[in-house]
């Protein structure tokens, strides 16, 4: 299939960027820019901005109850955004449309971004979170069955991560894994998978772009052969939650995403991968108001509730 034509129509509309050094304020601020004002986005129940204790210190969070209920399966959402864009307000209608689809209660972290707070800051802030809502549970009115972390690109690198690190401390709330077009390599060669070279221009995210996206990130300390940088590189992935994997047709990240399903197979993991056709990277997140493309919550909303095949 082609790239979706409403895709390619915004895509086309886009201005060249511009030439130099990546501005990560200047590109938050036209991020920031985009967000529609707070009556225009999808109701729901409840929204709250509070901030949670963690080891690393208090990280804001934004907390979307759908219905009022008795009880609530409980995500917690990291947003995208290459580890130093994406926010709260950014990715508020991926999270508002999370809750509605599921009917779970999602809880969307604020994390650390780089360049400010490079690896591994937002990973910490992430996990922590996640053990903070696990101690939690009974003030989240968790129902005790649903406990699922989500994540779409640089988002789906901390669900990989931060399922690992659980998993390693043993700690077992976890219960599903939901990773949106997943950054899972941060070694950026080329030739390492297919889907750099095939996507590499003309499909949104290009792949020269990713070195200089992600160094702010990497900066000096983290090393890409490291899993919790690179979960791919993990080693074991026995006994890691049961996991979903969207990935897009026009990905530069597709064949990455689609390996990591591969792996977490070979290793006993329950896994379904569901690639989107006519899709870059992103789709999520810019084109779920195409009906083919928000059909990716849906999509969550079965795997929740057991009624995708692995």
């Amino acid at each position: 299939m082609a790239l979706h034509p409403e895709i390619a129509k915004v895509l086309a509309s886009l201005p060249a960027p511009p030439d130099g050094a990546l501005n990560p304020v200047a590109m938050r601020a036209g991020e920031e820019a985009e967000v529609p004002p707070v009556d225009e986005r999808l109701p729901l129940f409840a929204v709250e901005d509070t901030t949670v204790p963690t080891p690393t210190g208090d990280v804001p969070v934004r907390i979307y109850t759908p219905v009022d209920a008795d009880s609530y399966g409980l995500i917690v959402y990291f947003h995208g955004g290459a580890f130093f864009l994406g926010s709260l307000n950014t990715h508020d209608h991926v999270a508002r449309s999370l809750a509605k689809e599921t009917g779970c209660k999602v809880i969307s972290v604020g994390y650390r971004r780089a360049p400010e707070a490079p690896f591994p800051a937002g990973l910490q802030d992430c996990y922590g979170v996640v053990r903070w809502a696990a101690d939690h549970a009974d003030e989240l009115v968790w129902d005790g069955t649903t406990f699922a972390i989500v994540g779409d690109s640089s988002g789906g690198t901390f669900v990989a991560a931060v399922a690992a690190m659980a998993l390693d401390d043993g700690v077992d709330a976890i219960t599903h894994q939901v990773l949106f077009y997943p950054s899972l390599d941060l070694d950026f060669d080329i030739d390492r998978y297919a889907s750099l070279r095939e996507n590499a221009v003309g499909y949104g995210m290009e792949t020269a772009g990713l070195k200089p996206f992600n160094a702010f990130y990497l900066d000096t300390a983290a090393d890409p052969a490291d899993p919790l940088v690179s979960p791919i590189k993990r080693a074991d992935l026995t006994g890691l939650p049961p996991a979903l994997i969207i990935t897009g047709q026009y990905d530069p990240l597709r064949d990455e995403g689609e390996l990591y399903g591969e792996k977490l197979r070979a290793a006993g993991v329950d896994v379904t991968v569901s690639r989107y056709d006519g899709a870059g990277h992103g789709f999520v997140q810019h084109f779920s108001w195409i009906p083919e493309y928000h059909r990716a919550y849906e999509e969550t909303a079965a795997f929740l509730e057991g009624r995708t095949n692995s």
